[in-house]
């Protein structure tokens, strides 16, 4: 009965919101089972854990495909996407745009560890469920991925190339801004220059500020689109992010497997907050 009330929970506390809306066909809250003790979504998609090929960000040893993403994209936009539609009508100008779509992140996910929100260690929402919650109540709360993705997908929505990054018990956004001046790094996706590392998760962060430990460092990075949501075992030639500073000093990327050896031994992604 205890796991019984704890799905039926978990349910309504993200299907509320989003029946209220207009946005319910691309919510997959009601379809939420539990299947030896992890928590799936109506894709499929398991929300309590990122490694395998079922988890939401897909993680195997030689690569990551953050496929909780493709929830909000395509065919499934709703809430979240539209948003960035909507700041594309505010902000005529692209950096003006992109900070707006930062700002409205950054000031509207409080961080908070999933445990203290669902009775497990790790939860991943979808971007239209945070967002709808945000609509609701004003303030949603989520940690790292939470507000990557929602990040990522709003991107999308408002005209820009995206991606989300892995890292040592990490995850942020990227966007691709070639002509953003404000950034501490500037990061190479792919060998292509102008992506910007967004790090919404300190409510003093400014966009284009990057946390130092990944400055020169070697990254993984997956530049999101409208892809089949489906449980997959992701590519074995990932894509890598390295930094460029000011300097202009270039970083050779290396191999992937490493930055994944990392993520088999972390259990949590951590909150990073601007260094004062």
């Amino acid at each position: 009965m205890k796991k019984i009330g704890v799905l039926l929970s978990l349910m309504l506390v993200i299907a509320a919101g989003l029946a209220a809306t207009s946005y319910v066909s691309a919510a997959p809250s009601a379809g939420f089972t539990e299947v030896d003790g992890e928590i799936f979504d109506g894709w499929g998609v398991c929300r309590t854990r990122a490694d395998g090929e079922d988890g939401f960000y897909q993680v195997s040893e030689v690569a990551f495909r953050p496929v909780i993403a493709f929830e909000g994209l395509g065919e499934n936009a709703a809430l979240a996407y539209s948003l960035g539609e909507q700041i594309a009508r505010e902000y005529p100008d692209r950096v003006q745009r992109a900070e707006a779509v930062f700002c409205f992140v950054r000031d509207r996910v409080s961080y908070t560890p999933d445990i203290d929100q669902f009775p497990y260690e790790e939860f991943a929402l979808n971007a239209d469920e945070l967002a709808t919650i945000i609509d609701q109540d004003g303030v949603g709360y989520g940690d790292c991925e939470d507000s990557a993705v929602l990040l990522a997908v709003m991107y999308k929505g408002a005209g820009y190339r995206s991606a989300i990054m892995v890292g040592s018990g990490h995850t942020a956004a990227l966007v691709y801004l070639p002509d953003y001046k404000r950034a501490t790094a500037i990061f190479e996706l792919e060998g292509e220059p102008g992506w910007v590392w967004a790090e919404a998760t300190g409510k003093n962060n400014p966009l284009g500020w990057a946390p130092k430990e990944f400055i020169n460092v070697k990254l993984a990075a997956y530049e999101i689109s409208a892809e089949a949501i489906a449980p997959a075992k992701p590519s074995a030639a990932p894509s890598t992010a390295v930094a460029q500073t000011g300097g202009g000093a270039s970083y050779q990327p290396f191999p992937f497997i490493g930055i994944i050896g990392l993520l088999w031994v972390m259990s949590l992604f951590r909150r990073r907050k601007r260094a004062r």
